[in-house]
């Protein structure tokens, strides 16, 4: 059995003597070479054998050609091998055809057995890096969004896992975080992805209102309750009846109002302003806030009992700028957004744009990131958004404001460079926590810094 470090080469090629001198040559500590005696021999030797790491394809060969078994190739779980031509130095222009139909490279006859090395080691190379590719999108694909939320992020992560495991209960969840971080997305998705989906969403900003009319909001009233009442009105909790209600800033709350939830969640039941009829009611409560509730309640603002009742299942959301690998996707989002609001045909950002999205620190998090798209959208005259229509606020002191020069627009290669070094620089060049942060392997990270020339 050959060694699983080994890199597995089907040599095919009619000509005996030829795979012959190959195998001879390519055979050793890197290579296990398998051989084939004609083109027709492949996807059956593929299908028994299993997969290989690469094949090195003759042009030339009696029964079936090169270019016939790469078309074979292409219809079948085989197509992703990549596969070296081999070709007589008179057939390149065929050679170049086949790399039209999916080859990776070609190697003239007579070959160059360095130079073949060197184009299998680069073929091998670019097949470990699909492979990755493939691995982390898969990765990704089962962790990337949770409702309207999106992120790959290794916080995001571990957050969509508490919310797929939370959703489905009745458990209630106390959302905490800084202002702009997404905890209203939160409570939608919690209700969206519940048995109560199908029963009313009501939301309720216990900081826009004041204690009265709070309590008037949450709780309803009778008519003639107080000035101005002049019919019975169902309060937010009746409203939510058999659904979710998501009380937003819930530390903003006076200790009355506070008592008056906690017999809700303890007991079920209400009274509205003015009345005398207890009222049942079946509802899921979400709650959120920016505030620290365990330094409230030391300074006596919050009740620890409700703080109890609400954080059943308690959840952090973290900052943009912990996240930080999150940016370019959410930018993305944002700006498809915004340029099919306006009418706009903007490509993307500049690569000057995208350092500084991802050095900035973010003091408002998802909210400004979004409000920074849509400025840059509704002022950007071009195809590619450029430091001009950025706020003064996010540009550092030393940047150069000279933008008169064109810019390419960012690429998928350039987001991962930026990514990589400015999540590298936030750890202070420490690789393995670098790695951690980014979901890779540290030899990954490793060849990564190594093909971006990142010391």
């Amino acid at each position: 059995m050959s060694s699983p470090l080994k890199k597995r080469i089907l040599l095919v090629d009619d000509d005996a003597a030829h795979r012959t001198m190959l195998k001879a040559n390519l055979s050793g500590e890197s290579f296990d070479i398998l051989e084939c005696e004609d083109g027709d021999q492949v996807i059956s030797f593929l299908d028994k054998e299993g997969a290989v790491d690469l094949i090195l394809l003759d042009m030339k060969m009696a029964r079936m050609d090169g270019l016939a078994t790469l078309a074979a190739l292409s219809g079948t779980v085989h197509a992703v091998i990549p596969v070296i031509v081999l070709t007589a130095f008179s057939s390149v222009d065929t050679a170049v055809k086949a790399m039209r139909e999916g080859a990776y490279d070609y190697v003239a006859k007579p070959i160059d057995l360095d130079e073949l090395k060197m184009v299998m080691e680069k073929a091998l190379g670019f097949q470990d890096l699909r492979e990755e590719n493939s691995r982390l999108k898969k990765h990704l694909g089962k962790q990337f969004s949770f409702g309207r939320m999106i992120g790959g992020s290794p916080a995001m992560e571990e957050l969509f896992s508490t919310l797929e495991l939370v959703a489905p209960s009745d458990a209630t969840v106390l959302i905490t975080g800084e202002s702009g971080t997404g905890k209203e997305l939160v409570a939608s998705a919690l209700h969206q992805k519940s048995s109560r989906k199908d029963f009313p969403f009501i939301k309720v900003n216990c900081a826009a209102l004041n204690e009265n009319l709070l309590e008037s909001e949450l709780f309803g009233h009778e008519a003639g309750a107080f000035t101005g009442a002049a019919t019975r009105r169902k309060g937010r909790f009746e409203q939510a009846d058999r659904g979710t209600l998501f009380l937003d800033e819930i530390g903003d709350m006076s200790l009355q109002t506070q008592a008056k939830i906690l017999r809700v969640l303890q007991e079920g039941e209400l009274d509205r302003l003015g009345g005398s009829e207890t009222i049942r009611v079946n509802v899921r409560l979400l709650a959120a806030t920016h505030r620290d509730l365990q330094q409230m309640i030391t300074e006596g603002s919050f009740r620890q009992d409700l703080f109890f009742r609400l954080s059943v299942v308690p959840v952090e959301l973290p900052p943009l700028r912990e996240r930080a690998t999150d940016i370019p996707e959410l930018a993305k989002l944002f700006l498809e957004r915004y340029t099919l609001k306006n009418r706009k045909d903007i490509k993307g950002f500049s690569p000057e744009v995208l350092r500084i999205f991802m050095l900035y620190p973010w003091p408002g998090n998802i909210r400004e990131l979004e409000n920074t798209v849509e400025r840059a959208v509704i002022l950007c005259p071009g195809e590619l958004i450029s430091i001009r229509e950025l706020p003064p606020q996010l540009l550092p002191d030393d940047l150069e404001t000279d933008t008169a020069a064109p810019q390419a627009p960012v690429t998928l290669r350039d987001m991962e460079r930026e990514m990589i070094r400015s999540t590298l620089a936030q750890h202070n060049g420490n690789r393995s926590k670098t790695a951690k942060v980014l979901g890779v392997a540290r030899q990954t990270l490793l060849n990564k810094l190594k093909e971006y020339d990142i010391l």
